[in-house]
């Protein structure tokens, strides 16, 4: 995992406070990093195109175009001028080298460099900003954005466009703006350029993590003497649309549940022979999963109550956003994980009475009202789905950053409830199925070797078999 901050004002402060570094050392290695960047992937020749800003943003790119002067073709654009100290002294030391900026933005460049404006640009772009960006955005470039895309607002959020990004070499440390949902299409690859100490010295406390693949732990069988009862027993309640619950227990079972069993008074048609149905809850149930394709009115009030009374870990998905009894579980169960998607916690957050907000509003900010509601209900996991899913617990959040638009089709969800729950009936806490539950998930998708756009939640299922290659 990796550290990731809100901003990294405190860091910096630290850096001249802590270690006597001055903020002209900081920016010669923001610059630095830069030009490695560019001297390793793209050589020693092509025209380069930085964009400054004002500010010290503008101050790294005038310093990176001071570095490579001399080995490429430099255009240098400050359509705002130079007003920040250190970017006033980062020009005349440029000026000093014989380059001078450039009146007019030129439109054509091999790599394009956008040093506008940092993390901490809180406002909309103006006409003659958005414009820009317009422009860069046309030009055929490999595109590298300096701290963070242009137009990105501290939340994540183009305000209201933004520089689109192959290449994001961030400051310091990873920042939450670059893992909104928002931001997905613009950040490209993301780097983090050291500033004078390692980021072991420069970062401290967060409550902010981002997951990697090394911190994958699938559960591979060690015990040669096991059996079907030893990795555990998942029942998965099918209500109305019951061939969700039929996905969540085909991935649940090929995710290493010893058994599955779906609960249902009725028949379900053409059952797959290697799942069970049962009409009451097993004894030896030790995990369920429930709200795919349930349906608003279903209330199952012996299996609430046997819940409540026995506290069995409970993935909650879907449909069981929308059911006031939900409330009960979550105050009452101490291991209980809820799967929404933007809409579905929109639900729930109004459902449990916490407030009441939009979808577009908990897109804004989904880091904020993840962290509320893990902060209100901290028995309770919380895997908010979207292009960057987010898991929080006790206010802690931790992002997954790696699933892909192969996950954008009906029955994804399911598959990951499947999954998820399938570790909770193995024995993994609320917090580890989550987080490799969501790993598996993304990990599906990533492994798919059809068409993007043809992958089916059966599909997927089937690359649950290749998971074991991913673990370190």
């Amino acid at each position: 995992m990796k550290k990731v901050f809100e901003h990294c004002y405190d860091l910096d402060r630290r850096c001249y406070e802590k270690y006597n570094l001055t903020e002209d050392i900081l920016m010669e290695h923001a610059a630095e990093a830069m030009e490695r960047h560019i001297r390793e992937f793209h050589g020693e020749k092509g025209r380069i195109l930085i964009i400054a800003g004002p500010g010290n943003n503008g101050a790294d790119g005038i310093t990176l175009a001071r570095l490579l002067h001399g080995d490429y073709e430099i255009s240098l654009y400050l359509p705002y001028g130079a007003k920040s100290n250190m970017a006033k002294i980062q020009l005349e030391r440029l000026c000093q080298l014989g380059l001078e900026p450039v009146q007019a933005l030129p439109y054509h460049a091999d790599i394009i460099v956008d040093a506008l404006f940092g993390a901490g640009f809180a406002k909309s772009l103006d006409t003659r900003g958005m414009d820009l960006v317009d422009t860069l955005n046309s030009i055929d470039a490999y595109k590298i954005a300096c701290d963070i895309p242009s137009g990105i607002d501290p939340k994540g959020n183009p305000n209201p466009i933004a520089f689109k990004a192959d290449t994001t070499i961030t400051m310091g440390a990873l920042k939450t703006a670059l893992y909104s949902d928002h931001a997905k299409p613009y950040v490209g690859q993301i780097e983090v350029a050291a500033l004078g100490v390692s980021r072991r010295n420069y970062e401290h406390h967060t409550d902010t993590f981002l997951l990697e693949e090394k911190d994958f732990n699938p559960p591979i069988r060690t015990n040669p003497a096991s059996h079907k009862g030893t990795y555990g027993h998942l029942c998965v309640i099918a209500g109305n649309k019951r061939g969700a619950a039929v996905l969540c227990g085909l991935a649940g079972l090929r995710f290493g549940a010893g058994l599955v069993t779906l609960i249902s008074d009725r028949s379900i048609d053409n059952l797959p022979f290697s799942l069970m149905q049962s009409g009451t809850l097993p004894d030896t149930t030790s995990a369920i999963a429930m709200g795919m394709g349930m349906g608003y009115e279903y209330d199952p009030i012996l299996i609430k109550s046997t819940i409540v009374e026995e506290d069995i870990p409970i993935l909650m998905d879907a449909d069981m956003c929308y059911v006031p009894w939900i409330k009960t579980l979550l105050d009452t169960c101490s291991k209980t994980i809820v799967t929404p998607h933007p809409k579905e916690f929109a639900t729930l957050l109004k459902t449990l009475e916490i407030d009441e907000v939009s979808v577009s509003q908990i897109q804004k900010d989904r880091f904020g009202w993840a962290k509320r509601f893990s902060e209100l209900y901290p028995n309770t996991v919380l895997i908010l789905k979207g292009a960057n899913t987010l898991i929080a617990h006790e206010g802690i959040i931790y992002i997954n950053p790696l699933g892909n638009q192969v996950l954008s089709q009906a029955g994804s969800g399911d598959l990951l409830s499947g999954l998820v729950a399938s570790l909770l009936a193995q024995g993994y806490t609320p917090l580890n199925a989550a987080i490799n539950g969501s790993l598996a998930h993304a990990f599906c998708a990533r492994h798919y070797e059809g068409a993007d756009f043809s992958a089916t939640a059966e599909d997927l299922i089937d690359v649950i078999r290749t998971l074991a290659k991913t673990a370190p």
